[in-house]
């Protein structure tokens, strides 16, 4: 391990606990990021690799026989680019509802001397630890004449109450004397959020938005209750016909595909349509890393 600097550029030794614990961290992150990667780097491996060695069971981390024959019947097909369009789609237009009733509910809750607050609090969390359950939520959807319809998807989970909390407790920390100079120059509510609460907020919108995104992309259990018709069914519920019904799998790998292709085994293709499902979320995640390392400590502060 290196030794510390002080601010005059000098080192400092460490001591010899700080030393086990630093080694003991680093070989934890280290045993974690691994757990992480070799289920994802196994699936890229087997979606890769040629028909025989993956029913041989050869496969492991590396490809053998490199062929790209699943994405290409992937994208050829088009059924599951289809289904992936309507849930980018839909996991755009979910996030945009969650984040504005979000911030709606959040910003209120924030500001100090609103009436009510404590009961409306109260309200807000008792729908945290109880809901209605499955049969009544459906009745309810039924009854508002939103089966088939992707408003089934977007508006029972347009608002998390973890997260308006979180989002409460930043707007919380934020400097009153800001919000109250804004308030002598005459401006309004809307326009303390607009201009000063969300732009300084932005680390922990974005991280409220990735979960947000991440929930409604994950999400199938309201997808397989609400949504019957085929040509609405969103990417995860093709996923989940092709992992467990293989004639879903040889449907695919045979519309308008060559007799190589009809080859391939059902766990290559498995493998490749999970990995084409995590396209999306590798791309965007890059791009909120930086927010979200300093978003997941909001609320941790200040309560």
């Amino acid at each position: 391990m290196k030794n510390r600097k002080n601010t005059s550029g000098k080192k400092i030794k460490m001591a010899w606990d700080d030393r086990i614990f630093s080694i003991i961290t680093a070989a934890i992150i280290l045993f974690l990021t691994i757990a992480c990667l070799v289920p994802f780097l196994y699936l890229l491996a087997v979606s890769l690799s040629g028909p025989t060695p993956v029913m041989r069971g050869e496969v492991f981390l590396i490809p053998k026989d490199f062929t790209t024959e699943v994405y290409r019947n992937i994208v050829e097909n088009g059924t599951m680019i289809s289904a992936m369009e309507r849930t980018i789609l839909l996991t755009i237009v979910s996030t945009a509802v969650s984040m504005v009733f979000t911030i709606l509910c959040a910003y209120p809750l924030s500001v100090p001397g609103l009436r009510g607050k404590k009961v409306i609090v109260v309200f807000i969390m008792f729908t945290m630890y109880f809901s209605g359950g499955m049969i009544p939520s459906y009745l309810v959807i039924h009854k508002l004449g939103l089966i088939d319809s992707y408003l089934s998807l977007i508006l029972p989970c347009a608002i998390s109450t973890y997260n308006m909390i979180v989002l409460r407790s930043f707007f919380t920390s934020i400097p009153a004397s800001l919000k109250e100079s804004a308030l002598i120059d005459g401006a309004g509510d809307l326009t303390i959020l607009t201009k000063i609460v969300l732009p300084l907020s932005k680390p922990s919108l974005a991280t409220i938005a990735l979960f947000y995104a991440v929930g409604r992309w994950n999400s199938l259990q309201d997808a397989l209750l609400y949504i019957n018709d085929p040509a609405k069914a969103v990417l995860q519920v093709r996923l989940k016909q092709m992992i467990q019904n293989a004639d879903a799998i040889k449907e695919l790998m045979m519309e308008g595909a060559t007799s190589a292709t009809s080859l391939m085994p059902t766990q290559s293709v498995r493998a490749g349509a999970l990995m084409f499902s995590m396209v999306p979320i590798l791309i965007i995640y890059p791009f909120l890393q930086k927010y979200f390392v300093k978003g997941t400590m909001i609320g941790s502060v200040k309560g």
